[in-house]
């Protein structure tokens, strides 16, 4: 299932295991990496459908970081990496016919080109340092922290801090459960391969869910900020996906955002910050999930709805005034 479809691999009980990213280079503003913040010399590689790939996007928009660092948007549906090779059945990311970044087809040669070793998983983001021509990271938790804070010189909102100190302790606690029961939880609901793997997934999702909307019931946003953070990024690329995709394509049918009223809320004020509205593309979304996957969905077909509108007014500013 792993090599076939482009994701990781299944436990013998059929449970969804994602392995970990390889690259972990950082740049850095204080000059202890080689890798040091220039405007023009970085180039981000993402999928609008990965909801990991698609948080540093947000993060980039959000400190004003889209001309210093170009981003390439790969197509949105799986393909066949080598079909000339009868005995690889590997399927993954391909660069757009008309954006064929460092001049590759696919990810995987990318990586192929720009690495040393081997790769275990050919996933997206990508941080590349075109003057180096070398591979930084693939590790989106890392690529936001270094968004937020190593690009201030060159970033047209330096003063946003998405993971301020005062708060970075109650963004951690946050991220260490919204990452198993939610981010990664629909996953491990959508690709078990055993009823039992599926069950522990499903319930270990909901009461995270749960959670969230009892929280955002006494809180505007997922920690005690009063301001967007990171936490709430990481958890919103989820919710914005869950009712089109994850609650039809991974089963994930319980609830719906929309049966959560302060939830379903908070995604719309999320979605209608300008620098977040246009890293949320849902046909992109749609076409990846429900066409890559044909253990899941063997034939490709795209559910028609329910066509969620996060555009419509929200009610966070009249529950929670900001101070």
């Amino acid at each position: 299932m792993g090599s076939k479809e482009g994701i990781t691999e299944v436990t013998k009980d059929g449970a969804y295991s994602r392995k970990e990213s390889q690259f972990r280079r950082s740049v850095k503003a204080d000059g202890s990496s080689e890798f040091t913040p220039e405007a023009g010399r970085y180039h981000l590689i993402i999928s609008y459908a990965c909801p990991w790939a698609s948080r540093t996007n947000a993060v980039r928009m959000l400190k004003g970081l889209e001309e210093a660092i170009p981003v390439t948007v790969v197509h949105p549906v799986f393909q066949r990496t080598r079909p000339e090779d009868d005995n690889d059945n590997h399927h993954g990311w391909f660069f757009n016919e008309n954006d064929k970044y460092m001049g590759v087809n696919t990810v995987r040669d990318f990586y192929d080109k720009y690495s040393t070793g081997d790769v275990s998983r050919y996933s997206v983001p990508i941080l590349f340092d075109t003057k180096t021509e070398q591979i930084v990271n693939n590790e989106s938790a890392e690529i936001v922290r270094m968004f937020n804070t190593e690009f201030n010189n060159i970033a047209k909102n330096p003063d946003v801090d998405l993971y301020p100190e005062q708060y970075q302790h109650d963004i951690d606690e946050v991220n260490s459960w919204i990452y198993p029961r939610i981010n990664n939880g629909v996953y491990a609901a959508g690709f078990a391969q055993s009823q039992e793997a599926y069950d522990v997934a499903v319930e270990l999702l909901f009461e995270g869910l749960d959670l969230v909307e009892q929280i955002l019931s006494t809180h505007r946003y997922i920690t005690d900020s009063n301001t967007i953070t990171e936490a709430d990024i990481r958890l919103f690329k989820t919710l914005v996906r869950f009712d089109e995709v994850y609650a039809t394509h991974f089963k994930c049918n319980k609830k719906r955002v929309a049966d959560y009223p302060n939830m379903e809320n908070y995604v719309r004020e999320i979605y209608q910050i300008p620098e977040i509205t246009g890293t949320v593309n849902m046909d992109h979304i749609k076409r990846h999930y429900y066409c890559s996957h044909p253990s899941v969905n063997k034939f490709g077909i795209i559910a028609v709805g329910p066509g969620v509108d996060y555009s419509q007014a929200h009610d966070r500013d009249e529950k929670f005034p900001l101070k």
